[in-house]
């Protein structure tokens, strides 16, 4: 499943770099989306396989707390890029005619950069946060990576401000993206219903079909995956859903977007060709 994801990802990137006719926002978008699924997938699946490979189980705690900086850093990014990708279809769609000057490609590297700065901060904070939690020495995380509700489950303070620090940083950047998702598919959907020919809302949907699944299953499994930590507590059911959020959907991804759109299709058909 990971050289799956990794393969897949990695084609979706050479296939916008390698075709004029995607050099788009749009694909653009798409292919900073797929490096950041690779950085996601990247953080926890390796350490997974080299604990099967040794049968050594053990992280430091240094190293628990870089770990959950990563995931946290692509997770936040993905979340973001999301956004980012609902207000380019919201533009393309409500505003079809200023679409090439809105979406210019000054815009787009800021909003490239400013989702990192984000996501970075989202991450740094959680960091901080969690470093500041006491742990018994030897601690036994009943998981395959370091996520934050088991940590916070394991550390010996009590419920804290530290505590409630991080759950509301959590809905902070998460809840925004997606209020921001929510709205411009609510203005989109709108748009769309006014349009007066069956065949052009259609084509409207269409084109926001791909993003549309990706945003249900990158929240879906998200949501199900922390809200199955805190109303359960069977590390089984847990580790379950943290490989649907983290593995799975990233694996996913390349092919929603490649299955449900033929300009993708097209690049990946001649990238192959010149390759053989």
């Amino acid at each position: 499943m990971y050289l799956v994801t990794m393969l897949g990802n990695l084609l979706i990137i050479l296939a916008v770099s390698s075709d004029s006719r995607l050099h788009t926002p749009m694909y653009l978008f798409l292919s900073i989306l797929s490096l950041a699924d690779i950085g996601f997938t990247s953080t926890t699946v390796p350490k997974v396989i080299l604990d099967i490979k040794t049968h050594n189980r053990v992280i430091s705690h240094l190293g628990c707390l870089v770990q959950l900086s990563f995931f946290i850093l692509f997770g936040c990014l993905d979340s973001v890029l999301l956004t980012v990708m609902a207000y380019d279809r919201f533009v393309a769609i409500c505003y079809p005619l200023h679409y090439p000057v809105i979406m210019n490609p000054h815009l787009c590297s800021l909003l490239i950069l400013v989702s990192f700065l984000i996501s970075l901060l989202d991450s740094q904070l959680h960091c901080l946060m969690m470093s500041q939690l006491n742990f018994c020495i030897n601690v036994e995380i009943p998981h395959f990576f370091c996520d934050i509700p088991q940590l916070l489950r394991l550390s010996c303070n009590g419920i804290s401000t530290n505590k409630l620090f991080l759950y509301f940083i959590g809905a902070i950047f998460g809840g925004i993206p997606l209020s921001g998702i929510l709205f411009s598919y609510t203005r989109i959907v709108s748009s769309i219903l006014r349009v007066p020919s069956t065949g052009g809302k259609y084509k409207a949907f269409s084109t926001c079909g791909s993003h549309l699944s990706v945003v249900c299953l990158f929240y879906g499994t998200g949501l199900g995956m922390y809200l199955s930590s805190a109303v359960s507590h069977s590390s089984r059911k847990d580790a379950v859903a943290s490989v649907m959020y983290a593995l799975v959907v990233p694996m996913l991804n390349p092919f929603i977007y490649s299955l449900r759109n033929g300009d993708v299709k097209r690049a990946l058909q001649r990238l192959l060709n010149r390759t053989v």
